[in-house]
């Protein structure tokens, strides 16, 4: 009976099942919002998807930025320990001392340039390392750095039983083709070029623990800042007396410091008051500057970090020299030699970078990548100098007059960044001439 009712109200006419069954529907009027509702309804549907797909993007891009990052550097795999050892009794530990030694421990090193000589940790190590080296330069500007490094240097010849003769000159690395001269008559360098040239471009601890030199962000001193004594400029020279406008643009492109406009302003006011004299003034100043900012007590310690880095910068000139002095080093080398720089902040870097770019094609960026990697031509195969020693190269960019060995710079073994904070924003780049 059910099933010929059904087929007999399947066979009615819509309008006649209406009025027999007492059917009401929506009025015509109500439709369109019927319809709205629904394509809202579908809309919120299409947006929560949209944004569950795009948090799941967002986490996916986080990955590949952090792989990306870990791509951009080699992190060094040397063993920390040992080393550290061999310097544990000294204030200053040389930073990758183990790669430093690595870059040159293949060489036959008859003459060899530390153009920052600090305690002379590095050199200590090569010239430990290289009986056969003949000649040794040490140069520095800072005459506390020049009584240590002699005392270390000469120990270390006494007890080796060393004839070599070593030349520490109060020199900046931007005079390093005069001071090859000055002593081309004994070693005839000017010809032959020198085997290898180190620079490390941060600062010695000696330097940062003594209030008296004006480094330290914590510790009150005077605002010098200076590396080299006899230089003229200070950094209240600069807090106190140059133009508003040049205090500002050394916070915005030296200290890379976002807040520049602000501390520059907060800089002006204090001249009215009898200007800044003391790094503890100059500190106290940033911290009211960035007070109620975000990061809290090391929110400010992060921006007294940068506005010290630019005034030192400043002090010394450092970026605008860096880049000649690396070309000068280079052309000093001679074939088959090295320079091996390591810096320490994202200026210093991207100028030893590009640099090195210009240097081996004169232009950047047109070396060829070669890659030691499976299925890729071995580094050490093209150069013929099949060394195990030489396992630290990874990738190099190969030009017409010189081979950058490290394509991405190493940085400190995690070891060596857990015993020494300072060491972590450390990059060691080498770049080889052609023989």
């Amino acid at each position: 009976m059910a099933k010929q009712m059904m087929y007999c109200w399947l066979s009615i006419p819509l309008s006649t099942a209406k009025q027999r069954f007492n059917i009401k529907t929506a009025p015509l009027s109500s439709r369109p919002v019927l319809a709205s509702a629904r394509a809202e309804r579908s809309i919120s549907t299409a947006s929560k998807k949209k944004k569950k797909k795009e948090r799941s993007k967002s986490v996916e891009e986080l990955v590949v930025v952090k792989n990306d990052k870990e791509k951009r550097r080699t992190r060094s795999e040397k063993e920390y320990e040992e080393l550290h050892s061999f310097h544990q009794t000294e204030s200053h530990v040389p930073v990758m001392l183990g790669e430093v030694v690595d870059v040159f421990s293949s060489l036959t090193l008859r003459s060899f340039i530390d153009c920052t000589l600090g305690a002379a940790g590095h050199s200590s190590a090569i010239i430990k390392g290289h009986p056969e080296l003949e000649c040794y330069v040490g140069m520095d500007v800072d005459p506390v750095a020049h009584a240590k490094a002699r005392a270390h240097i000469d120990a270390l010849l006494h007890s080796t039983h060393s004839s070599l003769k070593p030349h520490l000159l109060f020199k900046n690395f931007k005079y390093i083709k005069s001071v090859v001269g000055e002593i081309d008559d004994d070693y005839n360098l000017l010809s032959s070029g020198v085997d290898g040239i180190l620079m490390d471009l941060g600062m010695s601890s000696m330097q940062v623990n003594n209030p008296q030199r004006g480094f330290s962000v914590l510790a009150n001193g005077p605002l010098d800042m200076r590396m080299d004594p006899r230089a003229s400029v200070k950094a209240k020279d600069i807090l106190n007396y140059w133009p508003d406008d040049e205090v500002g643009r050394i916070l915005r492109e030296y200290g890379e410091e976002s807040n520049w406009r602000w501390l520059q302003k907060k800089i002006v006011q204090a001249r009215q008051q009898g200007g800044l004299h003391s790094t503890g003034e100059l500190r106290d100043l940033i911290q009211g500057a960035t007070h109620g900012t975000k990061g809290g007590r090391q929110g400010w310690i992060k921006t007294a970090t940068r506005v010290f880095q630019a005034l030192r910068i400043a002090v010394n000139d450092e970026l605008n020299t860096l880049e000649k002095s690396l070309h000068a080093c280079f052309e000093c080398l001679a074939p088959g030699g090295r320079l091996a720089v390591i810096s320490f902040h994202s200026l210093e870097d991207r100028i030893v970078k590009q640099t090195f770019l210009k240097i081996i094609e004169g232009n950047e960026g047109d070396g060829d990548v070669v890659e030691e990697e499976a299925g890729k031509r071995d580094l050490r195969k093209m150069r013929n100098d099949v060394n195990e020693k030489e396992t630290w190269i990874r990738q190099m960019v190969q030009g017409q007059s010189g081979t950058i060995l490290t394509k991405r710079p190493i940085t400190p073994s995690e070891e060596e960044e857990r015993l020494n904070r300072r060491c972590r924003s450390a990059k060691l780049r080498v770049i080889e001439k052609i023989r």
